[in-house]
Protein backbone atom coordinates (compact mmCIF):
# COMPACT_ATOMS: atom_id res chain seq x y z
CA UNK A 1 0.00 0.00 0.00
CA UNK A 2 2.75 2.30 1.11
CA UNK A 3 4.34 1.36 -2.57
CA UNK A 4 0.94 2.58 -4.05
CA UNK A 5 0.57 5.98 -2.23
CA UNK A 6 4.48 6.60 -2.88
CA UNK A 7 3.73 6.30 -7.04
CA UNK A 8 0.97 7.88 -6.66
CA UNK A 9 2.88 10.72 -5.29
CA UNK A 10 5.32 10.43 -7.92
CA UNK A 11 3.04 10.31 -11.15
CA UNK A 12 1.37 13.19 -9.58
CA UNK A 13 4.25 15.39 -9.15
CA UNK A 14 5.79 14.34 -12.72
CA UNK A 15 2.32 15.99 -13.97
CA UNK A 16 2.17 18.78 -12.27
CA UNK A 17 5.87 19.07 -13.38
CA UNK A 18 4.71 18.94 -17.26
CA UNK A 19 1.57 20.74 -16.74
CA UNK A 20 3.46 23.53 -15.16
CA UNK A 21 6.30 23.89 -17.75
CA UNK A 22 3.26 23.64 -20.37
CA UNK A 23 2.06 27.02 -18.64
CA UNK A 24 5.24 28.81 -18.17
CA UNK A 25 5.87 27.73 -22.28
CA UNK A 26 2.95 29.14 -23.06
CA UNK A 27 3.02 32.55 -21.01
CA UNK A 28 6.26 33.42 -22.46
CA UNK A 29 4.80 33.16 -26.00
CA UNK A 30 2.72 36.42 -24.73
CA UNK A 31 4.77 39.36 -23.15
CA UNK A 32 3.36 40.61 -20.33
CA UNK A 33 2.38 44.68 -20.96
CA UNK A 34 3.72 46.85 -17.82
CA UNK A 35 2.46 49.85 -17.57
CA UNK A 36 4.02 53.01 -15.39
CA UNK A 37 2.08 53.64 -12.24
CA UNK A 38 4.55 56.95 -11.73
CA UNK A 39 2.84 60.17 -11.75
CA UNK A 40 3.36 62.66 -14.61
CA UNK A 41 2.93 65.63 -12.21
CA UNK A 42 4.30 66.21 -8.43
CA UNK A 43 3.39 68.80 -6.67
CA UNK A 44 5.39 70.40 -3.83
CA UNK A 45 3.69 71.85 -0.94
CA UNK A 46 5.04 73.90 1.91
CA UNK A 47 3.35 75.62 4.73
CA UNK A 48 3.43 79.29 4.22
CA UNK A 49 1.24 80.98 6.93
CA UNK A 50 3.35 83.67 7.22
CA UNK A 51 2.93 84.83 3.88
CA UNK A 52 7.32 84.68 3.14
CA UNK A 53 7.00 82.27 -0.04
CA UNK A 54 5.55 84.15 -3.22
CA UNK A 55 5.91 83.40 -6.50
CA UNK A 56 8.47 85.88 -6.98
CA UNK A 57 10.52 84.26 -4.28
CA UNK A 58 9.86 81.24 -6.27
CA UNK A 59 10.93 83.18 -9.29
CA UNK A 60 14.63 84.71 -7.56
CA UNK A 61 15.54 80.71 -6.50
CA UNK A 62 15.21 79.26 -9.81
CA UNK A 63 17.27 82.48 -10.82
CA UNK A 64 19.87 81.73 -8.51
CA UNK A 65 20.05 77.78 -9.47
CA UNK A 66 20.86 79.74 -12.68
CA UNK A 67 17.70 78.88 -15.10
CA UNK A 68 15.90 81.31 -17.40
CA UNK A 69 12.61 82.45 -16.35
CA UNK A 70 10.11 83.17 -19.65
CA UNK A 71 7.38 84.68 -17.64
CA UNK A 72 5.92 84.20 -13.89
CA UNK A 73 2.19 85.42 -15.08
CA UNK A 74 -0.54 86.39 -12.64
CA UNK A 75 -3.36 84.43 -13.78
CA UNK A 76 -6.13 85.28 -10.45
CA UNK A 77 -6.38 89.01 -11.72
CA UNK A 78 -7.28 87.80 -14.94
CA UNK A 79 -9.60 84.98 -13.94
CA UNK A 80 -11.37 86.93 -11.63
CA UNK A 81 -11.69 89.73 -14.44
CA UNK A 82 -12.94 87.45 -17.13
CA UNK A 83 -14.98 84.86 -14.93
CA UNK A 84 -16.47 87.06 -11.95
CA UNK A 85 -14.76 84.63 -9.51
CA UNK A 86 -11.70 82.73 -8.51
CA UNK A 87 -10.76 79.42 -6.34
CA UNK A 88 -7.67 80.95 -5.46
CA UNK A 89 -5.72 83.35 -3.69
CA UNK A 90 -2.74 83.18 -5.61
CA UNK A 91 -2.34 81.10 -9.21
CA UNK A 92 0.35 81.92 -11.31
CA UNK A 93 1.96 80.23 -14.34
CA UNK A 94 5.77 79.99 -14.10
CA UNK A 95 8.11 78.99 -17.24
CA UNK A 96 11.68 78.44 -17.35
CA UNK A 97 13.85 76.78 -18.78
CA UNK A 98 17.91 75.89 -18.05
CA UNK A 99 20.42 77.02 -21.50
CA UNK A 100 23.24 74.72 -21.16
CA UNK A 101 20.59 71.52 -20.60
CA UNK A 102 18.44 72.57 -23.56
CA UNK A 103 21.46 72.95 -25.92
CA UNK A 104 22.89 69.49 -24.68
CA UNK A 105 19.09 68.01 -25.38
CA UNK A 106 18.16 69.35 -28.82
CA UNK A 107 21.24 67.66 -30.04
CA UNK A 108 19.97 64.24 -29.04
CA UNK A 109 15.95 65.04 -29.43
CA UNK A 110 15.33 67.77 -31.93
CA UNK A 111 11.92 68.27 -30.45
CA UNK A 112 13.17 69.31 -27.06
CA UNK A 113 11.20 72.67 -27.87
CA UNK A 114 7.86 70.84 -26.48
CA UNK A 115 9.55 71.27 -23.13
CA UNK A 116 11.88 74.71 -23.37
CA UNK A 117 10.74 76.15 -22.23
CA UNK A 118 8.96 73.85 -18.97
CA UNK A 119 5.82 74.97 -17.28
CA UNK A 120 4.76 75.02 -13.51
CA UNK A 121 1.66 76.28 -11.64
CA UNK A 122 2.12 77.91 -8.11
CA UNK A 123 -0.55 78.39 -6.09
CA UNK A 124 -2.41 79.05 -3.42
CA UNK A 125 -6.11 77.94 -2.90
CA UNK A 126 -8.80 80.20 -1.48
CA UNK A 127 -8.38 80.54 2.62
CA UNK A 128 -5.35 78.28 2.53
CA UNK A 129 -2.42 78.95 4.31
CA UNK A 130 0.00 76.63 2.05
CA UNK A 131 1.39 77.26 -1.34
CA UNK A 132 2.34 74.33 -3.90
CA UNK A 133 4.05 74.37 -7.12
CA UNK A 134 3.11 71.60 -9.61
CA UNK A 135 5.75 70.57 -12.80
CA UNK A 136 6.23 66.99 -14.61
CA UNK A 137 8.61 64.63 -13.69
CA UNK A 138 11.85 63.54 -16.27
CA UNK A 139 9.66 60.56 -17.51
CA UNK A 140 6.67 62.23 -18.04
CA UNK A 141 8.97 64.63 -20.51
CA UNK A 142 11.04 61.57 -21.52
CA UNK A 143 7.10 59.86 -22.84
CA UNK A 144 6.11 62.72 -24.61
CA UNK A 145 9.40 63.36 -26.71
CA UNK A 146 9.70 59.63 -27.18
CA UNK A 147 13.05 59.72 -25.74
CA UNK A 148 14.66 57.40 -23.26
CA UNK A 149 12.66 57.18 -20.09
CA UNK A 150 16.79 56.89 -18.14
CA UNK A 151 17.81 60.27 -19.83
CA UNK A 152 20.64 61.05 -17.86
CA UNK A 153 20.24 65.13 -18.87
CA UNK A 154 16.67 65.33 -17.83
CA UNK A 155 16.35 63.61 -14.73
CA UNK A 156 20.20 65.56 -13.78
CA UNK A 157 17.58 68.26 -15.20
CA UNK A 158 15.12 67.41 -13.10
CA UNK A 159 17.49 66.40 -9.95
CA UNK A 160 18.13 70.21 -10.32
CA UNK A 161 14.51 71.65 -10.57
CA UNK A 162 13.66 69.33 -7.58
CA UNK A 163 16.87 70.60 -5.25
CA UNK A 164 15.70 74.92 -6.58
CA UNK A 165 12.19 74.22 -5.38
CA UNK A 166 13.57 72.58 -1.78
CA UNK A 167 15.27 75.80 -1.61
CA UNK A 168 12.84 78.18 -2.19
CA UNK A 169 10.29 76.19 0.25
CA UNK A 170 12.39 74.47 2.60
CA UNK A 171 9.74 72.87 4.43
CA UNK A 172 7.87 71.43 1.47
CA UNK A 173 6.92 68.18 0.22
CA UNK A 174 5.80 65.77 -2.47
CA UNK A 175 1.59 65.17 -2.42
CA UNK A 176 0.78 62.13 -3.18
CA UNK A 177 -1.88 62.49 -6.01
CA UNK A 178 -5.95 61.86 -5.32
CA UNK A 179 -5.92 59.76 -8.70
CA UNK A 180 -4.21 56.97 -10.78
CA UNK A 181 -3.27 58.29 -14.99
CA UNK A 182 -5.48 57.03 -17.61
CA UNK A 183 -4.68 55.67 -20.92
CA UNK A 184 -4.43 58.37 -22.83
CA UNK A 185 -6.88 58.76 -26.07
CA UNK A 186 -4.92 60.24 -28.98
CA UNK A 187 -1.81 61.61 -29.76
CA UNK A 188 0.86 62.77 -26.74
CA UNK A 189 1.91 65.24 -29.54
CA UNK A 190 1.08 67.22 -32.69
CA UNK A 191 3.35 67.27 -35.14
CA UNK A 192 2.50 69.67 -38.59
CA UNK A 193 5.45 70.19 -40.99
CA UNK A 194 6.05 72.98 -43.80
CA UNK A 195 8.12 73.21 -46.90
CA UNK A 196 9.92 76.10 -46.71
CA UNK A 197 12.54 77.27 -49.93
CA UNK A 198 15.89 76.73 -48.87
CA UNK A 199 16.66 80.68 -50.36
CA UNK A 200 13.63 82.36 -48.55
CA UNK A 201 12.85 80.67 -45.55
CA UNK A 202 13.60 83.88 -43.48
CA UNK A 203 10.62 85.81 -45.16
CA UNK A 204 8.24 82.35 -45.37
CA UNK A 205 9.34 81.88 -41.61
CA UNK A 206 8.53 85.91 -40.60
CA UNK A 207 5.03 85.26 -42.93
CA UNK A 208 3.77 82.36 -40.53
CA UNK A 209 4.68 84.09 -37.76
CA UNK A 210 2.41 86.57 -38.48
CA UNK A 211 -0.15 84.47 -39.76
CA UNK A 212 -0.28 82.57 -36.38
CA UNK A 213 -0.07 85.22 -33.72
CA UNK A 214 -3.03 86.90 -36.29
CA UNK A 215 -4.92 83.92 -36.05
CA UNK A 216 -4.49 82.69 -32.32
CA UNK A 217 -6.43 85.81 -30.84
CA UNK A 218 -9.69 85.03 -32.75
CA UNK A 219 -9.44 81.16 -31.40
CA UNK A 220 -9.11 82.24 -27.70
CA UNK A 221 -5.90 81.91 -27.56
CA UNK A 222 -3.11 84.22 -26.02
CA UNK A 223 1.04 84.18 -26.29
CA UNK A 224 2.46 84.51 -22.91
CA UNK A 225 5.97 84.06 -24.27
CA UNK A 226 8.17 83.68 -26.85
CA UNK A 227 11.63 82.41 -26.65
CA UNK A 228 14.34 82.42 -29.15
CA UNK A 229 16.44 79.34 -28.51
CA UNK A 230 17.89 79.46 -32.17
CA UNK A 231 19.89 82.92 -30.94
CA UNK A 232 21.15 80.83 -27.82
CA UNK A 233 22.43 78.09 -30.05
CA UNK A 234 24.32 80.10 -32.06
CA UNK A 235 25.72 82.50 -29.16
CA UNK A 236 26.97 78.66 -28.13
CA UNK A 237 28.65 77.94 -31.52
CA UNK A 238 25.99 74.90 -31.98
CA UNK A 239 24.69 75.93 -35.87
CA UNK A 240 22.61 72.77 -36.61
CA UNK A 241 19.38 74.83 -36.98
CA UNK A 242 18.43 77.83 -39.23
CA UNK A 243 15.70 79.15 -36.74
CA UNK A 244 14.38 77.19 -33.49
CA UNK A 245 11.52 79.51 -31.71
CA UNK A 246 9.09 78.60 -28.94
CA UNK A 247 5.83 80.12 -28.49
CA UNK A 248 3.93 79.57 -24.44
CA UNK A 249 0.64 79.50 -25.55
CA UNK A 250 -2.50 79.92 -23.22
CA UNK A 251 -6.20 79.87 -23.56
CA UNK A 252 -7.84 81.54 -20.25
CA UNK A 253 -11.03 79.46 -20.44
CA UNK A 254 -9.04 75.91 -20.47
CA UNK A 255 -6.57 76.67 -17.31
CA UNK A 256 -9.40 78.35 -15.17
CA UNK A 257 -11.63 75.67 -16.08
CA UNK A 258 -9.70 72.65 -15.55
CA UNK A 259 -7.68 74.35 -12.36
CA UNK A 260 -10.96 74.78 -10.30
CA UNK A 261 -10.38 70.66 -9.73
CA UNK A 262 -6.58 70.10 -11.01
CA UNK A 263 -4.49 73.38 -10.32
CA UNK A 264 -1.74 71.40 -11.33
CA UNK A 265 -3.00 71.55 -14.67
CA UNK A 266 -0.53 74.50 -14.73
CA UNK A 267 2.36 71.82 -15.42
CA UNK A 268 1.54 72.00 -18.87
CA UNK A 269 0.37 75.52 -18.97
CA UNK A 270 1.13 77.50 -20.77
CA UNK A 271 1.93 75.22 -23.88
CA UNK A 272 5.27 75.37 -25.90
CA UNK A 273 4.78 74.94 -29.66
CA UNK A 274 7.72 75.21 -31.44
CA UNK A 275 9.22 76.26 -34.82
CA UNK A 276 12.40 74.68 -36.07
CA UNK A 277 14.33 74.05 -39.58
CA UNK A 278 17.28 72.02 -39.72
CA UNK A 279 20.56 73.46 -42.09
CA UNK A 280 20.09 71.81 -45.37
CA UNK A 281 16.40 70.74 -45.00
CA UNK A 282 13.57 72.16 -46.54
CA UNK A 283 10.66 71.70 -43.95
CA UNK A 284 9.62 73.44 -40.81
CA UNK A 285 8.64 71.39 -37.90
CA UNK A 286 6.45 72.77 -35.93
CA UNK A 287 4.99 70.57 -32.52
CA UNK A 288 3.24 71.35 -29.38
CA UNK A 289 2.13 68.80 -26.63
CA UNK A 290 -1.68 67.72 -27.21
CA UNK A 291 -4.45 68.28 -24.31
CA UNK A 292 -4.31 64.65 -24.32
CA UNK A 293 -1.40 64.29 -21.89
CA UNK A 294 -3.74 66.78 -19.34
CA UNK A 295 -6.96 64.17 -19.50
CA UNK A 296 -4.08 61.08 -19.29
CA UNK A 297 -1.82 62.53 -16.45
CA UNK A 298 -4.42 64.44 -14.24
CA UNK A 299 -7.67 61.35 -15.40
CA UNK A 300 -9.73 63.85 -16.09
CA UNK A 301 -12.65 62.10 -17.17
CA UNK A 302 -15.43 65.07 -16.78
CA UNK A 303 -17.62 66.20 -20.02
CA UNK A 304 -17.20 69.43 -19.46
CA UNK A 305 -13.67 69.76 -18.78
CA UNK A 306 -13.10 67.25 -21.58
CA UNK A 307 -14.68 69.41 -23.86
CA UNK A 308 -12.88 72.54 -23.26
CA UNK A 309 -9.86 70.81 -23.80
CA UNK A 310 -10.89 69.31 -27.28
CA UNK A 311 -12.44 72.59 -28.47
CA UNK A 312 -8.72 73.44 -27.30
CA UNK A 313 -6.85 70.89 -29.16
CA UNK A 314 -9.38 71.50 -32.53
CA UNK A 315 -8.53 75.08 -32.61
CA UNK A 316 -5.34 74.86 -32.61
CA UNK A 317 -4.74 72.45 -35.34
CA UNK A 318 -7.21 74.46 -37.35
CA UNK A 319 -4.98 77.18 -37.21
CA UNK A 320 -1.99 75.10 -38.17
CA UNK A 321 -3.70 73.55 -40.87
CA UNK A 322 -4.63 76.36 -42.40
CA UNK A 323 -0.93 77.74 -42.36
CA UNK A 324 0.58 75.20 -43.66
CA UNK A 325 -1.75 73.69 -46.34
Amino acid sequence: MKLFIKGMLCASLVVSSVLSQDVVETAAKEPAVVKSTAADIEIFTSDNADGKITPESIEKAFKEAGFVVSANRDMNGPFVIQFKESSFDTYNLFTFYKQDAVLELVKKYPNIGLFAPMSMSIYTKKGDTTISVSSLTAEAMAKIMQAPSDDKTLHDLRALVKQTLKKAMPNGSFEVLPYEMQEAKGELVTNVSMEVDPDEWEDQLDEFKMGLEGELAPYGFVIAGHNNLGDDFYESNYDAFDFYEVYSICKLPVIYTIAKTRPEAGAYAPCSLYLSKKKNEDMMQIAFPSVYNWMSSMAIDNKEDMEVLEDAQAGMKKILKGLTE
